[in-house]
């Protein structure tokens, strides 16, 4: 049985800090220049499809921070977390917008 991305993101579970730092930069999020930062240069990904590897990057982050890593970053780590947020809630606003069209 394969995990979904929408399971996978429900049931993170971060330090309350970083949740909250995250949620309140939302506001700020910028899809395009976010992502180029955090995925390389390019055109950013369709909605939904810049979910797995910005998730792949923040495990990553997870477990340098669980581990005490020099090189940890947690304003890297923040960002990451805005981004998976805001795309996540770009699917839900697209699905029901998909949803409503049918």
């Amino acid at each position: 049985m394969s995990i979904t991305l929408p399971t996978a993101i429900a049931t993170l579970h971060r330090p309350g800090l970083l949740v909250r730092s995250a949620r309140a930069g939302l506001e700020w999020y910028r899809r395009d220049s976010h992502l180029r930062r955090l995925l390389g240069p390019g055109r950013p990904p369709a909605i939904g499809a810049a979910l797995a590897p910005l998730m792949a990057a923040e495990e990553m982050l997870e477990q340098e921070r669980r581990s005490g890593h020099i090189g940890y970053s947690a304003v890297r780590h923040v960002s990451l977390l805005i981004a998976i947020l805001a795309e996540a809630q770009m699917m839900r606003v697209e699905a029901l917008v998909e949803g409503e069209a049918r």
